[in-house]
């Protein structure tokens, strides 16, 4: 089925971000119930789940070309946004084949590959792009494998090399992410990029978490979802950045928290890789305003109750703890305490009226 691309929207300066009411319906939730504590929750990435976003090997939807725009806007300032170590050159093309055949598959009306042997044709109809190239040749490309086929997808995406019973962050397209830095984490260990994460390795979750993965098998990817908050639709919240983005953090107000502050939800998928077997982690960003979400009862009532009780250490963690009172004050009228049935299913066809 097409899709109604809104190519004009921005996700900085202006800010004309929004969400149809088919977005909004399609969001990955992610509170299956009233209380949230941080855990792996890792699940076979297969097309099937409770929202649209699952039925596709990389989801693509009305943001696409808007973000791919804000992608490039953000490489022009800072190719070190986009790193790939000398190593990971096999991955770089499997990276680009699973991409690539994911979408034709998945979006034959808007992406398209032939191929004749080594020598491949890639069409582009949103973008308006054509290209024919050798597979294997990265002479053959306007740039890197890699940043040519992540330039032209949603999210953030990791490159993972595995070597001596640890996995390692190689290389990476990330551009999208919640306030961590490529440019840092480039070359650290499991361990390591996940260090500031709190209560988790108290309880061991990453060295279960280690363990999975180190055995994760081609054909077989897995997903999980992560969430945080933003202020304003703002795809781009780097460390680089956060003289931007971070006094941004002081301007939601109990009128203006409806529209400004956003459940940013991470769609997280992880592949083996054929050729290098590394790992292709994958980090699609979701944006919804709260006033958006709450046309959706249940969803509104259980992120008053998810954030009411939220661990101080997670609130501060996710670096909502200045604004999660105005959220929660902001929300607690919307939600009369009734019983909610677990899973994230939105429950109505039809949205409610706007709330701001």
């Amino acid at each position: 089925m097409a899709i109604g691309f809104k190519a004009d929207e921005t996700f900085r300066d202006t800010y004309t971000f929004r969400n149809s009411d088919e977005a909004i319906l399609r969001f990955p939730f992610p509170f299956p119930e009233d209380a949230y504590m941080y855990s792996i929750n890792i699940e076979p990435h297969v097309k099937e789940g409770n929202s649209p976003v699952f039925l596709s090997t990389f989801d693509i939807d009305e943001h696409y070309v808007a973000e791919c725009r804000d992608r490039a806007l953000t490489l022009e300032r800072d190719p070190l946004r986009c790193q790939v170590l000398d190593h990971m050159g096999p991955a770089q093309w499997d990276t680009l084949e699973l991409i690539m055949e994911s979408l034709a598959e998945d979006y034959p009306e808007h992406f398209s590959l032939t191929r004749d042997g080594d020598r491949w044709t890639w069409i582009n109809r949103p973008l308006g792009l054509e290209q024919a190239f050798t597979f294997g040749d990265a002479s053959t490309l306007p740039c890197s494998p890699f940043e040519y086929v992540t330039r032209q997808a949603q999210g953030d995406y990791v490159l993972i090399d595995q070597r001596d019973d640890n996995l390692f962050m190689d290389g990476g397209m990330v551009t999208t992410q919640a306030d961590w830095s490529l440019d840092f984490d480039l070359g650290m260990n499991f361990m390591e990029w996940h260090g500031p994460v709190p209560l988790a390795h108290q309880a061991g979750i990453f060295e279960r978490a280690l363990k999975y993965l180190l055995r994760l098998q081609l054909g077989a990817p897995v997903r999980r979802l992560n969430w945080t908050m933003t202020v304003n639709p703002r795809l781009d919240t780097s460390p680089e950045n956060y003289h931007e983005w971070g006094r941004d953090r002081a301007s939601v107000t109990p009128q203006n928290v409806g529209d400004k502050l956003h459940l940013r939800v991470e769609l997280q998928t992880l592949f083996r890789l054929p050729r290098s077997n590394a790992i292709l982690f994958c980090v699609r960003c979701y944006l919804i305003g709260i006033g958006e979400l709450a046309r959706v009862p249940k969803w509104g009532k259980r992120l008053h109750r998810v954030l009411s009780t939220l661990p101080p250490e997670l609130a501060d963690y996710k670096g909502i703890t200045r604004y999660r009172q105005t959220a929660v004050e902001w929300l607690a009228p919307l939600d009369d305490g009734s019983a909610l049935s677990k899973g994230t299913h939105p429950e109505v066809e039809r949205l409610g009226v706007e709330l701001a």
